[in-house]
């Protein structure tokens, strides 16, 4: 499997899932009016967040992300999920 074909999996069956995940926990704190203005930062951050990942999709859909590139993204976000497994 291409670096590619490995990165859009990952950010589709993991990065994207554990993002919506979060920004619904975040709308439900909202929506039961216990929010404070950190909430509605992280929300505003996590909803940027998945936007650079669709963007990511994207380029990758469209073959504007070359090898090194794609692999570089693979190995930030494998450090990121590695990071918070060993907060957990």
């Amino acid at each position: 499997m291409s670096i590619q074909k490995e990165l859009e999996s990952l950010i589709k069956n993991d990065v994207l899932v554990e993002i919506e995940d979060y920004i619904d926990e975040l709308f439900e704190v909202i929506a039961s009016k216990k929010e404070t203005d950190e909430t509605k930062e992280e929300l505003e951050n996590m909803q940027e967040m998945k936007a650079d990942f669709e963007a990511i999709l994207e380029d990758i859909e469209k073959g504007e992300l070359d090898d090194e590139e794609a692999q570089e993204i693979y190995d930030e976000i494998i450090d990121m999920i590695e990071g918070e497994e060993e907060e957990e």
